[in-house]
């Protein structure tokens, strides 16, 4: 049966892949906060648009009033903030390393539970995972020139924020339909941004490539990759759908390396194989799945 979803899954990790790669395009003319309102404006735009169509009007409305202080604590801390992170890291740091950190992002959310979340406590082979994979993002972290340490700590806050961001939604917004909670928290995150983005917005209109590399981001980065995702899980299972975690780093180094000539160092390497592997043994056959691998891509998207 997951046969079927195999090329939405592929789809989904070459859109959230190329979405580093879009950020640091447009982050070379625009400031990270004027390119994060760009992107969420986009995507809670088309948001608002398909899931009144999908769930019904009425029903959209019920589930955001009923549950919108929590949509505001979810879109702030698991996309208004982690996108911030993510762009302003991707100005100090390539979109190939950026991606690599945020495939850690399940073994910060095994950390936050074994702190926070006791029913959600790792032990054993699990812990081992989480042990191993903050070990690969120490690696890397520890591997940049210190021009790029800050750049690399801003993409691992954005992905204990996804963390942080995805266990809360776990526990209060379990109930919600996953459209209205990605428009929701769009939305939030939308407005959050738009005092900061806007005035530091460029006085002059910037080349095609930042505005084309916004709309991609907004439409098909977030919105499409958003529903694609929720998609997958309901025909699929959450199990399935996470597997796009070991899909996405790949995917980002190549399109940095093909087109943005970013190169790719064994710490690079060697950081990806140890994330990797404590993400398999962190979260084991009961995986669950990262709010960040969202967003990313970027994620995350998503990234």
């Amino acid at each position: 049966m997951t046969r079927r979803y195999l090329p939405m899954l592929v789809l989904l990790a070459l859109v959230w892949g190329s979405s580093f790669m879009f950020i640091k395009v447009a982050v070379r003319d625009l400031d990270p906060a004027t390119l994060v309102l760009g992107r969420l404006g986009v995507a809670a735009l088309t948001l608002g648009v398909v899931v009144p169509l999908v769930l019904g009007g009425k029903q959209t409305l019920v589930e955001l009033r009923g549950h919108w202080p929590f949509l505001a604590v979810v879109g702030l801390l698991n996309t208004a903030v982690p996108f911030w992170l993510l762009s302003w890291g991707e100005t100090r740091i390539d979109s190939g390393l950026a991606s690599i950190i945020q495939a850690s992002v399940p073994i910060f959310n095994a950390l936050l539970a074994f702190g926070f979340f006791h029913e959600q406590r790792v032990t054993g082979r699990r812990l081992v995972g989480v042990a191993v994979g903050f070990v690969g993002v120490a690696l890397l972290v520890g591997a940049q020139p210190q021009a790029k340490i800050l750049g690399a700590l801003a993409v691992v806050g954005m992905a204990t924020c996804y963390a942080a961001g995805g266990l809360l939604a776990k526990h209060h917004l379990s109930e919600v339909r996953p459209q209205a909670v990605a428009l929701g928290t769009t939305i939030v995150a939308a407005i959050a941004m738009l005092p900061t983005g806007v005035v530091l917005a460029p006085d002059h209109v910037p080349g095609w490539k930042p505005i084309a590399s916004v709309v991609f981001l907004g439409v098909v980065g977030t919105a499409f990759a958003y529903l694609l995702f929720y998609t997958i899980i309901a025909g699929a299972g959450a199990a399935y759908a996470s597997f796009v975690t070991y899909l996405v780093p790949p995917v980002a180094l190549a399109y940095g390396a093909v087109f943005l000539h970013e190169h790719i160092g064994w710490p690079a390497v060697a950081g990806l194989v140890l994330i990797l592997t404590g993400v398999s043994l962190g979260t084991g056959r009961r995986r669950r799945v990262a709010a960040s691998a969202a967003l990313v891509a970027a994620p995350s998207e998503p990234v």
